[in-house]
């Protein structure tokens, strides 16, 4: 108790005045300040190089109080420039204010508005009632952003509580449910382009403004939400402590736990719904604080705010020098990521949260009996749904067979979809086992560890680097971009034993990254990225026979070397001492392994994009089916993967004909709830 007493007398200092015999250092973060006044200088500095563009000097006072109508320059600087800067202010402000919160309610430093899914939930909430539902913008879109987000960190909470919502659950459920909601999101721009097309774009945190209404708008709802927190200072210092520790001096947990994540979703989804997503300056900004000696939540809930708003002003200036000052078009919230996104790539391995390494065969789980009998059935069931996506669909008069003269004509366009949606999930689908016994951890796959990710980077260099990529180049350097992205991943995660919250979190990092670059092409309106936007969505439109042939003969290679890892794919799970023990040469096996892992992915990458989840189902779906053994369990994997494929193209070629959804924004909306099924049950 006492213990307690002094560990909360400490942190109420700032608020109480008590210390004052303290040291310098521990009274005042100086690390945080000087950074904050780097900041702020560079915020400083180019805002006055983009005010010297627009407008002389001689009329800057003027254009701030009372600009001339007549003058245009006074006009775009006083309704324009000027809210643009304090949106940007206030906005980073919030976010840097509600990540600190979140971190210490939920007692876990990676805790942000994107890594619990707070943001894309409000946004999809957003494109969901633009979309649906209109009318329900008329009460406020503060309202539809807010039951977007509550609904998101509701769905994080369902999906963690039962591992306590330790840091690793609630990260992981975080990632799942945002994985989730681009998803949706995604499927929407694709249906209704041209509705959601510039939501999309505003939806990055873009903080073009035309007049001063939303930061009139956003004052005194983010005023409201940071007064209920700075009036519970007191007791969100005290969620700082473990739960038995808080209750035994008479804190009401729940109620404050409660009313403190209320204001902090609040301020995410009043941030979201004026500007959309700006990416990672609530964890950049709360870690600053961190890192630059603010170790007291008092010193915290100062140095943050100031912090992300002195970020996000001098991110929006630095990107206004880049593209003019009326670029727009280019989101600021993108930039952000593009920042933020390498700083949780270098704070991984120096964070403490934990280990939880499950391993494969925690769970008991059937075993078949007779393997073959299994496998068969699978493959059965895959000839009968490749007969039905090849011979069956809807047409002009309702549901039918293709047959006779009409048969030819349709299955010139239909087999090399089919063929290459086979090939490519049942490449993901071995890829992901490879992972899952190569780490010994089942939640690793292609998509979520970032692999995925990297593929499809390395292959959009490819795309804007060269003047005619082709097929081959595109998967060369999509399969350079796998191998970077393992490589990455497996440093990371090296130092802590490959523990999977380092990893996963290293794949929503690269992932993070890969769609803020994504995001800022896409703005530039080069022809080049809206093409790369619909492979994203794992499009099989553009698949011929030359591409499908390349796709499935690359799959059939890659299947043959595949029994070669079968006996280390054995091994591996047992550790590393064991494998050793056994003669074999563990560094030489686990760089061969994942060269095998890279190709897979990036010749599945390319025909189905870098989100599916295929190479997470399929292996544990094999698994439950009583398919233990490497062997096995890998025929049993490709078959699923292929079958999971298949069935996306169908569906997505039939489901609302004659309008199609691609194949792999279909398995991601199958993959989601799945996902968060074996998420639950870990």
């Amino acid at each position: 108790m006492a213990e307690q007493q002094a560990i909360l007398s400490d942190d109420t200092s700032l608020i109480t005045g008590r210390g004052s015999t303290a040291r310098l250092s521990d009274r005042y973060p100086l690390g945080a300040i000087l950074l904050c006044v780097v900041l702020l200088g560079a915020a400083a500095a180019a805002t006055l190089s983009n005010l010297v563009v627009q407008l002389p000097p001689a009329l800057w006072l003027d254009a701030l109080a009372n600009p001339d109508i007549d003058d245009m320059r006074q006009v775009l600087v006083h309704y324009a420039f000027l809210p643009r800067l304090a949106v940007s202010l206030l906005c980073g402000a919030a976010l840097g204010l509600a990540g600190t919160v979140l971190q210490q309610v939920l007692r876990n430093p990676l805790a942000s508005p994107e890594t619990v899914g707070v943001s894309a939930g409000a946004h999809l909430a957003l494109a969901l009632a633009t979309l649906l539902a209109p009318s329900l913008l008329a009460y406020g879109r503060e309202w539809v952003a807010l039951a977007g987000a509550f609904t998101a960190l509701a769905a994080v909470f369902a999906l963690s509580w039962h591992k306590g919502l330790s840091p690793l659950s609630v990260v992981l459920a975080g990632l799942v449910v945002s994985l989730y909601a681009g998803a949706i999101g995604a499927a929407l721009v694709v249906l209704r382009h041209e509705w959601l097309a510039s939501l999309f774009i505003w939806g990055a945190g873009s903080l073009g403004q035309q007049d001063w209404s939303t930061t009139l708008w956003l004052l005194p709802r983010l005023g409201a939400a940071a007064l209920l927190i700075g009036l519970m200072v007191r007791p969100l210092t005290l969620l700082g402590l473990d739960d038995e520790g808080a209750r035994s001096l008479g804190v009401p947990l729940g109620a404050y736990r409660f009313a403190e994540l209320a204001a902090a979703v609040a301020l995410i989804a009043f941030v979201v719904a004026a500007v959309g997503v700006v990416g990672f300056v609530g964890f950049v900004a709360a870690t600053l604080a961190r890192i630059g000696g603010a170790r007291r939540l008092g010193q915290q809930l100062v140095m943050a705010p100031l912090i992300g708003g002195a970020l996000l002003w001098a991110a929006d200036q630095g990107v206004q020098i880049a593209t003019g000052p009326q670029g727009d078009l280019l989101p600021t919230g993108a930039m952000t990521a593009l920042l933020g996104a390498p700083l949780l790539l270098w704070l991984l391995p120096r964070l403490s949260l934990g280990l939880e390494t499950p391993a494969l065969d925690s769970e008991r789980l059937p075993r078949a009996r007779h393997s073959a009998l299994v496998l068969a059935a699978i493959g059965g069931v895959l000839l009968v749904l490749l007969g039905l996506a090849l011979l069956y669909a809807p047409g002009p008069h309702g549901w039918a067979f293709a047959s006779g003269d009409r048969l030819h004509p349709l299955l010139s366009w239909r087999l090399p979809r089919v063929s290459a949606a086979l090939a490519a999930g049942a490449m993901l689908a071995l890829a992901g086992l490879m992972m899952q016994r190569l780490t010994g951890n089942p939640m690793a796959s292609p998509e979520v560890l970032g692999i995925s990710a990297g593929a499809a980077l390395g292959m959009m260099v490819a795309l804007f680097s060269l003047s005619d990529a082709g097929r081959a180049v595109q998967t060369v350097a999509a399969t350079i971009g796998a191998f970077a992205a393992l490589l990455v991943t497996l440093a990371i995660g090296r130092r802590a034993a490959y523990a999977p919250e380092r990893l996963l979190l290293a794949g929503v990092a690269l992932t993070a990254l890969f769609d803020a670059l994504i995001l800022v092409l896409t703005a530039t309106g080069d022809p080049r990225a809206m093409l790369l936007l619909n492979w994203l969505t794992g499009s099989t439109y553009g698949v011929d026979a030359n591409s499908a042939f390349l796709t499935s003969t690359i799959a059939f290679c890659l299947f043959l070397a595949a029994p070669l890892f079968m006996r280390w794919l054995d091994m591996l799970p047992l550790g590393s001492a064991a494998v050793q023990s056994l003669g074999v040469n563990l560094r030489a096996t686990r760089l061969l392994v994942l060269l095998m892992v890279a190709a897979l992915t990036a010749a599945s990458t390319l025909v189905v994009g870098p989100l599916t989840f295929i190479g997470l189902m399929a292996p544990h779906l094999a698994r439950r089916l009583g398919l233990s053994r490497a062997l096995p369990q890998a025929i049993g994997a490709v078959l699923v993967g292929a079958l999971i494929m298949v069935c996306a193209d169908w569906i997505g070629r039939t489901a609302i004909f004659p309008r199609q959804i691609p194949a792999g924004l279909v398995a991601t909306l199958i993959g989601g709830p799945v996902l968060m099924w074996l998420l639950r049950r870990r």
